[in-house]
């Protein structure tokens, strides 16, 4: 069959069987949104800006763990995207994302709306290409989709002149895709997984050190049985949040910057730490020289290259983390005695009555550590929790009752403001079974504030709970701890009424001061099923801890904070 590089396109989407399309037409890819208005077979959300047509097929990519797509025009709608594209990168996120390009013929001239698309997404993609003939754009779109959601996920892009999508020319879609450059190796080495084995059943302090690739993998039942199977404790980072349900008594909180204080004193103590899937990032790790000193150290990753990146890895396994837990956990079982780890878990028991994770709440005035614990507690599993960066996105981490794997979407690595409100878009779109959350901030809920038009128009019905302090709060913090409250450039007082700016939009909107405020508007807005608005009036002075200094150690965490 011959057809037009544009029809290609739809084609694709078609039989890759994607269900929704976030994105923004222009000249270059005009053809494309062309062939789109003739189809019936996808949805497409025009967002109302390019970083939230990405952040949005990230919300969606994220809360199913299916390939989101986006479409943007060439110069500024593709170089408005590329904070979604590194966003994405950072915390591995299969995306595919479809630029349009000016005509080959004026590529390298400064052509109305030209920018080296590919030149610029080359250092936050996975992978990227410019499509120079219709002939090959079957194969380039069908090798897309299995790069960004094969080995460790990532985004993907594709850049086609506008001459390519109005070109004709054969359209034979593969059925497999062969690339003799990529290979990931999903299964592990069995000899490596027994040895791994054996050294969990001959620790006397293991932990569990659980990241972002259980989620990427669908392997967090696995983990919850090899967890169970064994008690031993394990912690979690901010990408793996709901891996473990809140209430497992093996879980012992978040680790890191703002981890509990017994998940940081357990990275701390072990003498062998289990690493499922995380990155050792430096938000973790704080000062590399004292991290886990007294411990051996298994790796399992998909990803050879972060394996003994940062830190020296005793057991080495490269793999997909499904299939080396299906190898482990009977060799495991085999040889663990759960009764042997008692003691540790005792010690560890007693860091945390000694310094539970806890806030001081008040009568006077809310505070956002309550707002976060209320939700869980009137929604629970029913939401599907998305932030923004900042301290609220610290709180819901900390205080929000996660039971599932995909319940929370947050940007990690890159820490994107403006990424909550269009993340939770399309989080709705891939969800509508749950309601649909965001925790935000009065900073970061501007970055991408048209989208209440997009959310409005489209039918995603949003709960946006801004947790407003008039400051731009983390780094108030850090001025406050480490800058003698030089508060340069943190004060936002002068803010618009966000419950007539919702309103104005289409939405409701709600201003809140009390808790009793704050049930109302919350159980106001979840029955009426629409784009809204929680004004959350809360303490502007709250600090997020425990906190561990950058560069510091795990074991030296600041507990309070007093003027």
């Amino acid at each position: 069959m011959e057809m037009t590089g544009a029809q290609m396109v739809i084609e694709a989407m078609k039989l890759e069987g994607v269900d929704t399309v976030f994105g923004y037409p222009g000249g270059a890819i005009m053809n494309v949104y062309d062939e789109l208005y003739k189809q019936n077979d996808f949805k497409h959300i025009l967002t109302r800006h390019e970083q939230a047509a990405v952040h949005a097929a990230e919300g969606y990519a994220r809360a199913t763990g299916k390939v989101g797509v986006a479409f943007v025009t060439s110069g500024p709608g593709f170089t408005n995207a590329v904070t979604g594209l590194a966003t994405a990168y950072m915390d591995s996120i299969p995306l595919v994302v479809i630029s349009g390009q000016v005509p080959i013929s004026l590529i390298g001239t400064d052509a109305f709306q030209e920018i080296d698309a590919t030149g610029i997404s080359r250092a936050c993609t996975k992978h990227n290409y410019l499509v120079r003939s219709a002939k090959e754009l079957p194969r380039i779109l069908k090798e897309a989709f299995y790069l960004a959601n094969s080995g460790r996920p990532g985004p993907v892009h594709v850049d086609i002149p506008k001459d390519v999508t109005a070109e004709i020319a054969k359209f034979e879609y593969p059925a497999e895709v062969d690339i003799p450059t990529y290979k990931p190796t999903t299964k592990g080495n069995v000899r490596q997984i027994k040895k791994a084995a054996e050294a969990i059943c001959n620790a006397k302090r293991p932990i569990f050190y659980l990241g972002g690739g259980v989620i990427h993998s669908g392997s967090a039942d696995l983990v919850r049985e090899l967890v169970s199977a064994t008690q031993i404790p394990a912690v979690e980072t901010l990408m793996a949040r709901g891996v473990l349900a809140h209430d497992d008594p093996m879980l012992l909180g978040m680790v890191g910057m703002h981890g509990s204080y017994q998940a940081n004193m357990a990275m701390s103590e072990a003498d062998l730490m289990i690493a499922l899937g995380p990155r050792f990032d430096d938000r973790v790790t704080g000062k590399l020289s004292e991290f886990a000193k007294h411990a051996k150290i298994i790796h399992v990753d998909i990803d050879p290259s972060s394996i003994g990146k940062l830190v020296d890895v005793d057991y080495p396994i490269v793999g997909d983390l499904k299939d080396v837990l299906e190898v482990m956990i009977p060799k495991v079982k085999e040889c663990v005695d759960p009764d042997k780890y008692q003691a540790w878990r005792e010690i560890l028991k007693r860091y945390n009555e000694i310094h539970p994770l806890t806030y001081e709440d008040s009568d006077k005035v809310l505070k956002p550590q309550w707002v976060i614990e209320r939700v869980g507690e009137l929604l629970g599993d029913q939401a599907v929790i998305s932030t923004d960066v900042g301290q609220h996105q610290m709180w819901t981490a900390q205080f929000y009752p996660f039971s599932f794997p995909r319940q929370f979407i947050t940007s990690g690595g890159l820490g994107t403001m403006g990424f909550g409100f269009p993340a939770a878009m399309g989080v709705k779109r891939a969800r509508p079974d749950k309601v649909s959350i965001n925790f935000t901030g009065d900073g970061s809920i501007l970055m991408n504030i048209q989208e209440l038009v997009t959310a409005v128009e489209s039918r995603l019905p949003v709960i946006n709970i801004i947790l407003n302090n008039h400051y731009l709060g983390m780094v108030r913090q850090w001025q406050t701890f480490f800058y003698e409250k030089r508060y340069a450039e943190t004060d936002l007082s002068f803010q618009p009424d966000f419950v007539r700016l919702a309103e104005a939009c289409g939405g409701v909107g709600y201003r809140v001061e009390t808790k009793e405020e704050f049930d109302e508007a919350l159980k106001d807005a979840v029955e009426k099923g629409v784009v809204a608005m929680i004004d959350v009036i809360v303490d502007r002075n709250e600090n997020v801890l425990p906190m561990v200094p950058s560069g510091g150690t795990l074991y030296n965490m600041m507990l309070e904070f007093k003027d």
